[in-house]
């Protein structure tokens, strides 16, 4: 293995360049010309890397140690789709999800509807750090209730993560925002009171957008009264309907929120699903859970929006995201090992002269890295560990690093259709990324804001943690 390791060369950048390009045209092809899913044009990618690591002087059982270690690194998100496909099934066969729905008929009006759920899925992701697991339970109901209502379900699922990355970004819990301080050499709180600034200004424009957004849809008239008494209606001669039924969410949210790991809180949701629906569900068995949670909750009640409501969840449905997540790891797992994205980078760091320059690169870098290596944690380690020197050569404080990690790579994985983060959604939502990206505010407003307010000197500090716009005041 000593020998093959010497024999390896490090990649030019044009080879590099080369093998990323054949990966975004791939995509490109498949996804924007023939409509089809990412899976096999990301395996072109993959093809790719793996010839290019070969040219390199790598054997092929490296290569394939080099996938293989690069899947392993996404396991805990691969574990999470599965437990959140079961969760789905088990809560709509146990009319958790359609109790929720009904209530958030009664209550929740056009007008506030959106500002509602973007502060509801803040809330939820604050307390569990986990914008997937507010997605995959929190985010199911508003995605109903605003179908019931008549509005936009794109712009639902834009509020709804508006909301689930803001408190992921913001929470201490979360794996990402303990990530990118990891990466840039700093402490979770300093980073977290370092963002809270730049994330304010952008999550007030956020809410504010939503309000209007919101008001706009009540003044044209968009919700059907009747529309929502009709699924009301179906609701209750399907399942019975009780407030007994939303305990699984609380159960899911305290449980995380006392610090218990995502998997085993999310777990905790599915055992709570089921005991609730046995009780409440006359026709429900253990069978009937081991099936839903198997295939999804299946139902043809001859009402289109009913049916599109409910027919969901499932670990089989999530395998679409499993084999997805896989795939782009095995391209990154490569990429990252045989150094090919490093040489691009490398010859990047030569255009940052200045620490706004260094801001803008580190957030392109990141962007780059979801698109091209699409896996939310590798757009943070990989640009964290390149550019880290650079921030000390020029004394800036590592959290204007870790800021820049998280305004743009923690956020626009969201906005990538083949990243994994992209690929989830859609599963989990019904939504593709092409849809809801426009209306996904808070997730494109950010690297832009932070970029923007890095001239003023907000999201830039020096070594001492003293902001760039207070030293100017000076």
């Amino acid at each position: 293995m000593e020998k093959t390791e010497k024999s390896a060369r490090m990649p030019k950048v044009w080879e590099a360049v080369l093998v990323l390009s054949i990966l975004i045209a791939s995509l490109a092809v498949g996804i924007i010309v023939y409509g089809v899913d990412p899976h096999v044009p990301m395996l072109l990618g993959v093809a790719a890397a793996a010839i290019m690591a070969k040219i390199l002087g790598y054997h092929w059982e490296q290569i394939e140690h080099f996938m293989i270690k690069g899947i392993s690194k996404a396991m805990q998100s691969i574990i999470i789709l599965v437990i959140i496909g079961v969760l789905i099934g088990v809560w709509l066969n146990a009319g958790v999800v359609p109790s929720m729905i009904y209530y958030g008929l009664k209550m929740l009006k056009p007008q506030i509807f959106f500002i509602a759920t973007v502060l509801i899925c803040s809330i939820t992701a604050l307390a569990t750090g986990t914008s997937w697991g507010t997605m995959g339970t929190m985010g199911v109901a508003p995605m109903g209730i605003g179908f019931g209502l008549g509005l936009n379900p794109a712009m639902t699922a834009g509020a709804i993560l508006s909301g689930a990355y803001f408190g992921d970004k913001m929470s201490p819990l979360s794996d990402t925002t303990n990530l990118a301080p990891a990466m840039a050499g700093t402490d979770i709180m300093s980073h977290i009171k370092f963002m809270i600034l730049p994330t304010a200004i952008v999550y007030v424009i956020t809410l504010v957008f939503f309000g209007i957004l919101g008001f706009t849809a009540s003044s044209e008239g968009v919700a059907d009264v009747s529309k929502v008494l009709e699924l009301q209606t179906s609701l209750k001669e399907m399942f019975t309907i009780n407030p007994f039924l939303l305990l699984p969410p609380v159960v899911v949210i305290v449980a995380v929120a006392l610090k218990v790991p995502a998997i085993p809180g999310i777990s905790l949701g599915i055992l709570s699903g089921v005991i609730v629906g046995m009780i409440a569900q006359p026709e429900c068995t253990l069978g009937s859970f081991f099936e839903c949670g198997m295939n999804g909750y299946s139902c043809e009640t001859g009402i289109y929006e009913i049916d599109r409501l409910l027919n969901s969840g499932g670990l089989m449905n999530m395998t679409f995201s499993i084999s997805m997540t896989i795939i782009a790891m095995m391209f990154g797992g490569i990429m990252e090992e045989t150094h090919q994205l490093e040489v691009v980078v490398e010859k990047l760091k030569k255009i940052a002269k200045t620490p706004v320059s260094l801001v803008a690169l580190t957030e392109f870098t990141s962007i780059v890295s979801n698109a091209t290596m699409p896996e939310q944690y590798i757009s943070l380690v990989v640009p964290g560990r390149m550019y880290a020197e650079e921030y000390k050569k020029m004394e800036l404080s590592p959290t204007t690093l870790s800021n820049a990690l998280e305004s743009s790579g923690t956020v626009t994985s969201a906005l990538i259709p083949w990243n994994t983060c992209g690929v989830f959604i859609t599963s989990t939502l019904g939504i593709s990324a092409i849809q809801y990206a426009p209306w996904a505010v808070f997730n494109w407003l950010m690297p832009v804001a932070c970029f923007i307010l890095a001239f003023f000197g907000i999201t830039i500090a020096d070594k001492n943690g003293v902001r760039f716009c207070k030293k100017n005041k000076k």
